[in-house]
């Protein structure tokens, strides 16, 4: 039985290299993917987990799974699997929580203004869970000049000598050309 990030995976992939269209992909994984009850989602997330992703909330700064995480490989939203962001494109922030500077498959990431807390920010959240991830802003460093500002409450690190077994084995290339660029 494959997995709902294997399925995912291979649909974009297929995307990727025009296999099939991006709306084909979306069917594909709209498909695959079935949303959970509220019930279930409080079953297997954490409170923290259901709080961040469903209720819209923020975890603490540096006391945080992922802020000062170090190690290759991709962050996966918590609840659908979708693949999100990479190790590649984290950085040091300064501001406790897990930053990057662009998302791994920008289709797995939707934009949304946010006027709460008495100020206009942009929203990130995932496509397919429509789960809360964090906020973007104009202020992190090249190439893209953007800090994806993420709770890790709504990620799940999948280490990269794990992708091949977890379904995301397509994304093994990007840290092979990283090791080929740095020898």
């Amino acid at each position: 039985m494959k997995t709902v990030s294997t399925i995912m995976a291979m649909c974009l992939l297929g995307t990727f290299f025009g296999m099939i269209s991006a709306q084909q992909a979306d069917a594909c994984t709209e498909e695959q993917w079935t949303p959970k009850t509220q019930e279930d989602l409080q079953e297997t997330l954490t409170p923290l987990q259901y709080h961040v992703t469903q209720e819209d909330g923020t975890e603490q700064p540096f006391q945080n799974e992922y802020w000062d995480n170090k190690k290759p490989g991709i962050y996966v939203d918590v609840v659908s699997g979708e693949p999100l962001f990479s190790s590649l494109d984290k950085f040091r922030s300064g501001s406790g929580w897990p930053s990057f500077t662009r998302p791994l498959v920008q289709e797995n990431i939707v934009e949304e203004e946010d006027r709460s807390l008495f100020m206009t920010r942009t929203e990130v959240r995932s496509k397919h869970a429509d789960s809360h991830l964090g906020h973007v802003f104009p202020d992190g460093p090249e190439p893209t000049g953007l800090r994806y500002c993420m709770n890790s409450a709504s990620l799940r690190f999948v280490p990269v000598e794990e992708l091949e077994q977890e379904g995301y084995g397509e994304f093994l290339e990007l840290f092979e050309q990283k090791a080929s660029t740095e020898e």
